[in-house]
């Protein structure tokens, strides 16, 4: 099993359940492990792997998409990426947002979310 991994990627963006979070936005960090048996070893044709800039592509845009939940943005997301990258067979995300609006909160918060291609069926 192959894993690409795509690690402390920074996005600002609008996600959150209050108002305040919608007009100011936060910092997120993301990562993301997609796995997948190649079909030859060794690779040395892109095609013949999962891109991972078509990868992040994937997170610049979804991202930009505002969602109330940090768990609507780690399952829709992981969905998308078994929908579009066919060799993929798992993948595991998580979304950290850097300054909750929580009163007297020292951290952060985090979401993660992991899903094989099997268990895809009806989602």
């Amino acid at each position: 099993m192959l894993s690409i991994h795509l690690n402390q990627l920074k996005f600002q963006a609008h996600h959150g359940l209050y108002d305040e979070e919608k007009k100011l936005g936060n910092e997120f960090e993301i990562n993301v492990t997609v796995k997948y048996h190649p079909h030859e070893i060794p690779l040395v044709e892109i095609k013949k792997t999962i891109d991972y800039t078509s990868i992040y592509n994937l997170l610049k845009e979804r991202m930009q998409q505002p969602v109330q939940l940090l768990e609507t943005f780690a399952t829709e997301t992981a969905l998308e990426i078994l929908r579009q990258f066919k060799l993929a067979e798992e993948v595991s995300i998580s979304i950290k947002k850097s300054h909750p609006p929580v009163i007297n909160f020292e951290g952060t918060v985090a979401v993660s979310f992991s899903i094989t291609r099997s268990e895809l069926v009806n989602k």
